[in-house]
């Protein structure tokens, strides 16, 4: 099988690529190796430059996107612009890459009737839901938007149900859910995901749109202030800086090791059915962000301080977790590792690398001088 994975130098890449090498796969990497996620590093993992292709440049470059694709069987589309907050002021980068270049892949499969392509794997995210699935106790299941600016100054960040305005209960989102992304990089994934799967269905070919929760684990950038709280809260306790913890700490997230993220791209590439489907890929159980941090702080044995700030940006949801019920179905998909064991693996890894420069403080600087950071 001929596999091409865009972004396939990045962090969910550079697993992938190890795993499709180990199932026997020919793989083609296209990378620009973007400096706000690689830093100085301009080239694959050293133990895989020398048995991938790599075609080095942007995915909205149609010529570069047209060779890349040939004589391939399966593209994994994980090229994009991350991170939810720079998404609501990098606003036409994140629409040229994360549109632009999805589009340009398209447009290259379309138009070349020679492409043997067969199967489309695309990156989507959790972000597509917003808020997701809550239970209200009046109204049942309910999707609510956007918090209220006087709620959350008020100390109030709990979603109120739509209807009757009351407080509601987080549920396990699936897939059935009403997409209702409230940031540009979650509008961004919600119109990658439907363009993919619209053509797929057109152009009878295998697609499936991965909704991944917070992935993390080794190899994740350590220098990107923008994306991955691992990372920035990982940082912070190694120099024992204080690590400050937007609103009251209890927003929770669905945190997923990069393995189980790998395991569940490869099961959609492996699989023999010519299914069209959105999916999501994470564990199901939801931690709060204050226990992470306790989490991280643990580890490293030093005496870094957790502020509750009370702070809180434009876009951000309060919690989110998976209804992994689809994807265990489809494909027999359940992750392995569970918080615990997965933070303990990433934090090892950390302790290894070499100190992250700062850069956290100058991102969270750049949101408050466009009014999207509160507090």
């Amino acid at each position: 099988m001929n596999v091409l994975v865009t972004g396939g130098a990045g962090f969910i890449g550079t697993h992938l690529t190890r795993r499709l090498l180990r199932e026997g796969c020919d793989v083609s990497v296209l990378d620009n190796f973007s400096a706000q996620v690689h830093a100085g590093a301009q080239e694959m993992a050293s133990d895989l430059i020398d048995h991938v292709q790599i075609f080095r440049g942007d995915v909205r470059d149609r010529a570069l996107v047209a060779r890349a694709l040939e004589k391939q069987d399966v593209v994994v589309h994980l090229a994009a612009e991350t991170g939810t907050g720079q998404s609501m002021y990098e606003i036409s980068r994140y629409q040229d890459v994360n549109i632009g270049g999805t589009a340009a892949i398209l447009d290259c499969v379309v138009n070349r009737p020679s492409a043997r392509m067969n199967k489309f794997v695309v990156a989507s995210s959790r972000a597509v839901y917003g808020e997701g699935k809550y239970r209200c106790e009046r109204e049942g299941i309910v999707y609510p938007g956007s918090r209220a600016l006087h709620d959350l100054q008020a100390g109030q960040y709990e979603p109120r149900c739509p209807m009757c305005h009351s407080v509601c209960i987080p549920e396990a989102t699936s897939e059935d859910s009403k997409l209702n992304p409230l940031s540009f990089y979650g509008l961004t994934k919600q119109v990658q995901e439907q363009m993919v799967l619209m053509f797929a269905r057109s152009r009878g070919y295998s697609a499936y749109a991965l909704r991944y929760q917070n992935v993390y684990g080794p190899g994740q950038s350590l220098n990107n202030p923008y994306t991955g709280i691992l990372a920035i809260f990982s940082n912070l306790a190694r120099s024992n800086s204080p690590i400050q913890v937007f609103e009251d700490g209890q927003e929770s997230r669905d945190f997923v090791y990069v393995e189980d993220s790998v395991e569940a791209t490869w099961r959609c590439v492996a699989a023999e059915t010519g299914s069209v489907e959105a999916m999501n890929v994470g564990t199901g159980q939801r931690t709060t962000v204050l226990q992470l941090a306790e989490k991280i702080v643990t580890f490293f044995g030093n005496e870094c301080q957790i502020a509750i700030t009370g702070a809180f940006r434009e876009g951000d949801v309060r919690h989110n977790f998976a209804d992994m019920t689809k994807i265990r179905t489809a494909i027999g998909y359940s992750p392995r590792f569970g918080v615990n064991e997965g933070l303990d693996g990433f934090l090892t890894w950390v302790e290894e690398q070499t100190p992250a420069p700062a850069g956290y403080e100058l991102s969270l600087q750049e949101m408050r001088d466009r009014g999207l950071l509160h507090g």
